[in-house]
């Protein structure tokens, strides 16, 4: 089957550009009435394999979106360090999981043990979930997996404040924290990829350079996730968040097949940039704009954002959960009638 969704994503991915815009994202989609549908409970589904891949699954079966992808949740890896995660399960409404506290009091106190880090934790538990969603949906569309950047994962597990404090006045410390948490990540990405994941996407929201700023990012950050890059085997996206167009090049530099922004970020002043060399994703907003727009708002942000360059729509982070099922269908069936022109 050479003309479906997966074929056409992993064809664009690898830098082959058709009249076909699609519709995915590399982070979490799940939306509560898609929960709902399935009956299932958000802070459940993070620890049981099938559910998982019922919950990932769910925005394509019943919604057209043209991915799934797996973990649920940001923490695995923090997890399989040694934090304690809240799952949030007395709350009411689906909210994420969040570690309990800092595992590291210093970027100093950073240390892995010894071993294969792949079988640790929930990963173990991912990549049966990756098997199982290839099986159910990997003929139609592509499957991808996502790890946080080796930042984001310093900020997950090393205590905020001390963080943030020695990016200042210790980055050799932090450095060599970073180091440690990037062969953490490369090694999952590795274990999620010989699960069946077809992309791999760094989701480096904390470690952004409209987070941390151009320079931080280009020193402390910037060579991990070049190493990462190469080390993948798969295509990759990199993540990111804020406003980054001053910083377009640098994150071309990391080597990722794709660049997702999010919303503040000027599309078609990142696509000037970047002119036609690099894959450019984004960048609707997943509340504002998918969660509480109309078919017609939706369908004007997407012409807006092929007008812009975008070589496929995508939120600007993970799908909000109270997003209607009609907004979805309306984001899907509004991608589908476009068409990219000087397609290569």
């Amino acid at each position: 089957m050479t003309d479906t969704p997966r074929a056409n994503l992993l064809a664009l991915l690898r830098g082959t550009r058709s009249d076909t815009i699609p519709c995915f994202s590399g982070l979490v989609s799940v939306i509560t009435p898609a929960l709902e549908t399935r009956g299932l409970t958000f802070h459940e589904i993070h620890r049981d394999a099938h559910q998982m891949v019922v919950a990932a699954a769910s925005a394509y079966e019943l919604y057209g979106w043209q991915s799934a992808t797996l973990p649920t949740d940001l923490y695995v890896e923090a997890e399989a360090l040694g934090a304690v995660i809240d799952f949030r399960d007395d709350m009411p409404e689906p909210m994420w999981p969040l570690v309990a506290q800092p595992l590291y009091a210093t970027p100093e106190a950073v240390a892995v043990a010894p071993g294969d880090f792949a079988q640790r934790g929930r990963i173990p538990l991912v990549c049966d979930a990756l098997r199982e969603l290839k099986t159910r949906v990997g003929e139609h569309i592509a499957v991808g997996a996502f790890i946080p950047g080796p930042f984001t994962l310093a900020m997950q597990v090393i205590e905020y404040n001390a963080l943030l404090t020695a990016v200042k006045h210790s980055p050799h410390a932090v450095a060599r924290a970073l180091d440690v948490f990037s062969d953490v990540l490369i090694s999952v990405a590795n274990a999620y990829h010989d699960a069946g994941a077809d992309f791999l996407t760094i989701h480096e929201m904390g470690g952004s350079p409209g987070v941390v700023g151009p320079r931080a990012f280009e020193e402390l950050i910037l060579p991990l996730l070049q190493e990462i890059t190469r080390e993948i085997p798969c295509p990759s996206i990199l993540s990111v968040c804020g406003r980054t167009n001053n910083a377009m090049p640098l994150l071309a530099q990391a080597g990722a097949s794709a660049i997702s922004v999010d919303q503040t970020n000027d599309l078609a002043r990142s696509r000037e940039i970047l002119g036609l060399d690099v894959l450019l994703f984004g960048n609707l907003d997943p509340v504002y704009t998918i969660a509480h727009g109309t078919p017609e708002s939706i369908r004007d942000a997407v012409q807006r954002a092929v007008n812009a360059g975008a070589d496929a729509i995508m939120p600007g982070c993970d799908l909000y959960f109270q997003t209607p099922a009609q907004n979805l269908r309306a984001l899907v069936q509004a991608t589908a009638e476009q068409k990219r022109n000087g397609a290569s």
